[in-house]
């Protein structure tokens, strides 16, 4: 170990020794740490100035401050600072340098001269001050250019020799060797926007300054802005690798690119800020120009029109010199990724890292780290586990990299210390007993109980522990559990008068933490007046009797009433007199909630369960009343006619579909089965409508369309359904036995079938829409003859359809069911046969089969006049 160890007094305790010398060790590092600080940053600012005098890259110029101190036997140190010196002596007066913070500027070594590494080169700092230039040597020029000795000796510098004459060049120069010097000075990105708007805004016409780096994804992370708000920076924060970002475009082209066209630039860009045209004129230069890009600076401005070529050539050089700073800090992201993943490079450390990282307790792997003698002095954390935590709080991967007695200061000289050594040594497992382990968390003393156990691993240690602390773990556990359940404890000692409640127990009662907890008296002062008898008797019996309570009581709170459970039992002294009372509060706020929604609910529904089954009882007996026959076979006209009627199975509501078979006065039959849209009471009534007014007008002799115009206008007119008027679809059919003709109209309804000598076809549909819908409606009609033998079916949807089938398999299934029942002989009472194959329909089913008998009554029976109508017929 490297270092002056502190002087500790003979015999001291080893844990003493130890300290004293892991204190030592943290001096010296601090010691080298500013050394190398110091020396970075002169070295840094000397390669600013060559980078903007001369128009290098960052290596360039390191390269050039090492031959010239090469050439002149220099150090480098010496050489940076005479490069720095020269500037500082042609710097205008009256102006100020940017100094860097105390912390990074060089300091000079407390006493003779200090030795520090750098690369190719080893620099000795002189005991003068830092910023002195050596007053005489063969090497000393007094002012000037630093690279006056490569240029032509005829030259002359214009701006040199004559001080009227203006110089851009020795301007632009000007302003690039003060930000290389103010580069010096920063500490992260914000700082080099900051400088870069101060010192190049005025020349620039700079507003504001964005500057991104290259994430390993492909993503960019802002790292340093200046002249934008916090919103906006917050906004653009992280940028996703996706197209159309002009600072990707940037750095994947390796290219600068130019935005002074707002209009065509947003066509191609999705533009930073808010409103995008802030600024009009924008430039993202990737950093650096000659390599692969680690960054992207963005120059943004609120002067319109292009930038002019001086200025993008200034800003070019300004990017450029921002890669040293950039760099470094990369440099010092890896080397501090290294140091941290130093375990990586041997194989069993990355195993047991992957294996630790898997685990649920806390473990470590540690490497012993010995003196020159060979002997243990401290041990490196080199992989933690997930759930590991030191007394600091620093968590898994927090600790590795981290030394135990930095950590755990003073296990040194204590028996764990001792059992790490034997497990080490001996490769046998130590467990050690449960010991006492004393630290202290944000200025307090804690004690904490371990059990530790150690095994060997190679030249490792693979350690684990597990804390007895059960005092603190069932404290978490009864805060949880009282979390969980919206409760809290509540102690009420009678003999002290003193009342503790826990936190839930206030948050129960929404009291303010500052307030004192209410005792057995106050309690009753915070209900709601109708549960205060109920409450004040229980608390009295228990304070009296001694007898528990189980009490429910509303409270009145900030965030209104409440509904909370108490449960308490009183402790008695000798003679039977409650000393104490221990209980809990519970919110069951949320619980009544819930069931009076639920109370609610269930009557709601049980309401309305009533209403539909009072309703689907009336509508029952209506259907009843208007058409009691549900079944039946009848002679009409000289046709045989099967008449079936099957409501559907399920569900509390009557449908609307019917039939009518009537005979007309001429002694011709009416033929008719409709079907309402809708269920209940409305169906119902809409289909006693229609059936009336249907037999009224066939009747007096108006024809079949005239019939269903007028239909159709009754049902647009009168209809009871609240979002329009009642829609119905109808198939009417008259059927003249004199000269066997049979006329027939339909409204939107499904086409007959008609049987004929063994083959099914459905009949050729007349024009006509449904009933109700359009005001406009026409309605035609078509005439068929029907012959002896004979089978025409009227029916309604229920006897075909099928949930999620189309129509026209339920038609043809019903056509190939007809001829197969025909063809068996089971002919005689068609329609019931039909409507009881269908099993569990969902809805209504009506059928008419109206067959023609063999022999065929004689055709030249006309009508008789005068002759009373037949009996008439009618289902639904």
């Amino acid at each position: 170990m490297k270092g002056d160890v502190a002087p500790v007094g003979e015999g001291a305790a080893p844990e003493v020794v130890a300290l004293a010398k892991v204190v030592a060790r943290l001096r010296s590092e601090l010691a080298d740490l500013e050394g190398v600080a110091a020396t970075t940053a002169v070295v840094e600012r000397a390669k600013g100035v060559l980078m903007a005098q001369a128009g290098v890259s960052d290596a360039r110029a390191y390269q050039l401050l090492l031959e010239r101190a090469g050439r002149r036997g220099r150090s480098l140190l010496e050489e940076c600072w005479i490069t720095l010196g020269q500037v500082s002596a042609t710097r205008p007066q009256g102006r100020t340098p940017p100094q860097p913070p105390l912390s990074t500027r060089p300091r000079p070594p407390a006493r003779g001269t200090a030795r520090i590494s750098l690369p190719n080169a080893a620099a000795t700092l002189p005991k003068s001050a830092p910023g002195a230039v050596p007053a005489s040597g063969p090497h000393r020029r007094p002012t000037g250019d630093p690279f006056a000795d490569r240029r032509d000796p005829g030259h002359r510098d214009p701006g040199r020799h004559d001080p009227g004459h203006h110089d851009p060049d020795r301007e632009t120069r000007g302003l690039l060797a003060r930000f290389a010097d103010g580069l010096a000075a920063v500490h992260g990105g914000d700082d080099i926007a900051e400088l870069l708007v101060g010192v190049l805004g005025e020349a620039a016409g700079l507003d504001a300054v964005m500057i991104y780096v290259v994430a390993p994804a492909g993503s960019l992370d802002l790292a340093g802005s200046a002249g934008i708000d916090e919103a906006l920076a917050e906004q653009w924060r992280h940028i996703p690798p996706l197209s159309g970002v002009a600072a990707h475009a940037a750095v994947a082209g390796r290219r600068a690119l130019w935005l002074e066209d707002p209009a065509q630039d947003a066509r191609r860009y999705l533009l930073i800020g808010n409103p995008p045209g802030r600024w009009p004129a924008r430039a993202w230069i990737p950093v650096p120009l000659d390599g692969p890009p680690r960054a992207a600076v963005g120059f943004l401005r609120t002067r319109q029109g292009p930038f002019a070529a001086d200025t993008r050539a200034l800003l070019r050089q300004a990017a450029r010199l921002c890669a040293g700073p950039l760099g470094a800090a990369e440099g010092a992201l890896e080397r501090a990724g290294d140091a941290a993943g130093a375990g990586e490079r041997d194989d069993r450390t990355a195993s047991v890292r992957l294996i630790l990282e898997t685990l649920a307790g806390p473990a470590v792997l540690l490497t012993p780290l010995r003196s020159e003698t060979g002997e243990v002095e401290d041990y490196r954390i080199d992989a933690a586990a997930p759930e590991s935590v030191d007394v600091a709080g620093r968590r898994g991967k927090e600790l590795v990299g981290r030394r135990i007695l930095e950590t755990y200061p003073t296990l040194a000289g204590a028996a764990l210390w001792e059992g790490y050594l034997k497990a080490l040594v001996t490769g046998t497992r130590y467990e050690g007993e449960p010991f006492v382990y004393e630290e202290v968390v944000a200025g307090v003393p804690r004690q904490s109980v371990y059990s530790v156990r150690a095994c060997g691993l190679g030249d490792h240690l693979v350690v684990s522990w597990t804390s007895h602390d059960t005092g603190r773990r069932e404290a978490r556990r009864l805060a949880d559990m009282q979390r969980l359940g919206n409760l809290g404890w509540a102690d009420w000692n009678l003999v002290t008068d003193t009342v503790t409640w826990s936190e839930q127990a206030r948050a129960v009662f929404d009291r303010d933490p500052g307030l004192e907890p209410l005792s057995l008296e106050e309690l009753p002062r915070h209900l709601v007046a109708e549960d205060l008898p109920r409450l004040s008797a229980a608390l009295e019996r228990l304070l009296t009797a001694g007898d528990p309570i189980d009490q429910p009581f509303r409270i009145a709170t900030g965030r209104g009433v409440r509904h909370v459970r108490i449960v308490a039992e009183a402790r008695t002294d000798a003679d039977g007199n409650p000393v104490e009372v221990q209980g809990f509060f519970q919110d069951l706020t949320a619980q009544r909630d819930v069931e009076l929604a639920l109370r609610d609910s269930e009557r709601a529904v049980l309401l309305q369960r009533g209403m539909l089954q009072a309703e689907r009882a009336l509508a029952a007996r209506l259907q009843d009343t208007l058409l009691p026959i549900p079944e039946q076979s009848l002679e009409l006209a000289g046709l045989c006619i099967d008449v079936a009627y099957v409501p559907a199975d399920s569900g509390i509501n009557v449908g609307g579909d019917w039939y009518s078979a009537i005979e007309l006065p001429d002694r011709s039959a009416l033929f008719v089965v409709g079907d309402v849209a809708g269920h209940g009471l409305a169906a119902v009534g809409t289909m006693a409508q229609l059936r009336f007014t249907t037999k009224g007008m066939t009747v007096t002799g108006s024809a079949l369309p005239d019939v269903l115009n007028r239909l159709n206008t009754l049902l647009l007119h009168t209809g009871s359904d609240p979002a329009g008027s009642a829609t119905a679809t109808m198939v009417m059919a008259r059927y003249q036995p004199w000269d066997r003709r049979l006329t027939w109209v339909r409204a939107g309804h499904l086409a007959p079938l008609l049987i004929r000598g063994g083959r099914a076809e459905f009949l050729e549909q007349p024009r006509g829409s449904l009933l109700g819908a359009v005001f406009d409606a026409s309605y035609e009609e078509s005439v068929i003859a029907l012959l002896p033998g004979d089978h025409l079916l009227l029916y309604t949807d229920g006897l075909v359809e099928e949930p999620g089938e189309d129509i026209g398999a339920g038609l043809d299934r019903l056509a190939d069911t007809v001829v197969r029942l025909l063809r068996e002989g089971r002919g005689e009472n068609l329609a019931r046969t039909l409507a009881a194959l269908r099993t569990a329909q969902r809805d209504d089913i009506c059928v008419l089969d109206i067959h023609v008998p063999d022999p065929y009554p004689d055709p030249d029976a006309g009508p008789e006049e005068g002759r009373e109508a037949g009996p008439v017929v009618e289902m639904g």
